[in-house]
């Protein structure tokens, strides 16, 4: 049994030695990213108790499947609940904070995190050259960067690379029925 399967299967069965385990080898990664943005330790360990939680009810409801690894998988889930945070702190300063309960959080969680996966997947279905020029600029790299990575001719070269890449993403994802169920909520 692979470790992936490992502790997905002691998630699932809620086996507290495997659970332990998940804390104890990936819980600090997540700590670190959480403190490095804008969080503390407490809200480090309430973001990866929600992961867990979330993980937990996605394998009782579904087959879960992964396309990378365990910890990849945990520590995605892990950082789009905390920039989920992030964007609600920022709303709440701003606005009054309406109250929700646990059940919503969680669907607004599930729902993202299939977002994502989505995402991923049709990422993954891009050439080479594609992920990598929007794997740069989605990580803020500058075009002029853009331009000597890939030897274009031109910014305008460039743009138009990213712009092409995008549509085919786009396209991609707006073709999967996941798409057009997950619209719908």
């Amino acid at each position: 049994m692979s470790n992936d399967t490992y502790f997905i299967e002691g998630l699932r069965s809620g086996d507290e030695t495997i659970l332990k385990e998940i804390y104890n080898q990936f819980f600090s990664k997540v700590r670190t990213f959480v403190i490095q943005n804008k969080g503390n330790s407490t809200d480090a360990e309430d973001i990866f108790h929600n992961a867990l939680i979330q993980l937990f009810v996605r394998l009782k409801n579904r087959e879960l499947v992964i396309k990378s690894s365990f910890e990849a998988y945990l520590f995605t889930t892990c950082k789009n609940l905390w920039r989920r945070e992030l964007n609600k702190k920022r709303v709440t300063k701003t606005k009054v904070a309406e109250l929700k309960n646990e059940e919503t959080e969680n669907a607004y969680a599930l729902l993202e995190q299939e977002k994502w996966e989505l995402y991923i997947e049709k990422f993954q279905l891009l050439s080479e050259n594609c992920r990598k020029v929007l794997t740069l600029l989605f990580n803020g790299t500058p075009y002029d960067e853009i331009v000597k990575t890939f030897s274009y001719a031109s910014k305008v070269v460039a743009r138009q690379r990213v712009f092409k890449c995008k549509a085919k993403l786009t396209k991609l994802i707006k073709e999967d029925t996941k798409f057009s169920q997950i619209k719908k909520l």
